[in-house]
């Protein structure tokens, strides 16, 4: 039975106004609830480390709680499961995190420090999405800017008035394609100099580097090239900078099959179908990607609390990462059903983004 419609909770009031007995027994409800998956009764909240507390005391304070809008009771004479609503309270005020000892910290870099090897930022990120995957038996996320490969070779066609097609070779020999609006009527000789002036500039560089390199040296830019040429250059960088742009953002997505796997999914197969045909469109994950950026570590998104989740049933533990300028340049999270172990997941996340932020560096 899926979840009612429940009014709103009585606010922070109401949430302030629930005694230690009420909290210990809505704890130790949800924390029955992520390690079962099934609804939590009185008589199993007695024989935990609620003391002196009976069933009937227990059922009464469950009614309470069912009136706060914090857990409700899936079928008459069932027990009780925490609402997203009392999800979100559980992981805003009383959750507990783990923490992580010097010997995990040191598995978790080794692992992902083999993709190192490969001098490769995309091996990187794929042993930590394979890592996170492994460790949460759900599945990870990790996207990043596409086009992190040295540079070898840039090259300017028009197309059309008022367009071109930038084209970047890398060192490894992937190609990146590119429309960009450039000045109507630029001569033939404008896309040669500017194809010319960048390959010279952008041989071992990323995308990244090049740019700043041409903005730091712009008054240079404007001596070696003409107008028309320079502004050329400026159009063909700057289209690479595009936030919004899905073309611009690379994706790695691991352990999907963890999703089929946990208990209870089989009732709700289309709506995972659903959740993986979002992902491998990208729909909603710039979404994602520009709630992380506004948040100084991990952030927490339960059911329908994004959209890209508000039909499955997930939630998302996602935190971003940063390059040596402290410069946030990708996200990477879990994705799993909403009975998530929020206190192991959140410290293995925040660990992780840390990790590949001080490794790409």
């Amino acid at each position: 039975m899926a979840e009612p419609k429940l009014p709103p909770l009585v606010g922070a009031v109401g949430l302030a106004g629930l005694d230690q007995r009420a909290r210990e027994i809505f704890r130790n409800l949800v924390e029955t609830y992520i390690a079962t998956g099934e609804p939590v009764g009185s008589r199993t909240l007695a024989k935990s480390n609620l003391a002196g507390l009976s069933p009937a005391s227990i059922r009464n304070v469950l009614m309470d709680l069912e009136d706060t809008g914090l857990v409700y009771a899936p079928h008459t004479s069932a027990g009780r499961l925490p609402t997203q609503a009392g999800l979100r309270f559980f992981v805003d005020a009383l959750l507990q995190l783990n923490t992580m000892d010097g010997a995990e910290r040191a598995r978790m870099e080794q692992e992902i420090a083999a993709g190192r090897q490969h001098h490769r930022p995309e091996d990187v990120l794929s042993e930590a999405s394979s890592m996170l995957s492994g460790l949460s038996q759900c599945a990870s996320l990790v996207m990043s800017p596409k086009f992190n490969a040295r540079l070898k070779h840039i090259e300017f066609l028009n197309l059309s008035p008022g367009r071109a097609l930038v084209i970047l070779v890398s060192e490894d020999g992937s190609v990146e394609n590119r429309l960009v609006d450039v000045p109507p009527g630029l001569p033939p000789s404008s896309f040669q100099r500017a194809s010319n002036y960048l390959s010279q500039l952008a041989l071992g560089r990323s995308i990244d580097e090049l740019r700043r390199h041409v903005g730091v040296e712009m008054d240079s830019l404007r001596r070696e090239l003409d107008e028309l040429s320079a502004r050329l250059v400026e159009s063909g960088l700057a289209v690479w900078s595009g936030a919004d742009d899905l073309a611009s953002r690379n994706l790695i997505v691991k352990g999907q099959s963890n999703l089929l796997e946990q208990q209870g999914a089989s009732d709700d197969l289309e709506r995972i179908r659903r959740l993986f045909d979002d992902i491998e469109n990208k729909r909603g994950l710039v979404e994602v990607l520009g709630l992380a950026e506004n948040a100084e570590g991990v952030r927490i998104f339960i059911g329908s609390e994004n959209r890209l989740f508000s039909m499955s049933g997930s939630s998302l533990i996602v935190a971003p990462f940063r390059n040596n300028e402290e410069k946030i340049v990708g996200v990477l999270g879990v994705i799993g059903p909403t009975r998530l172990n929020y206190a192991r997941i959140i410290p293995m996340v925040d660990y992780t983004a840390k990790l590949v932020g001080r490794l790409l560096s």
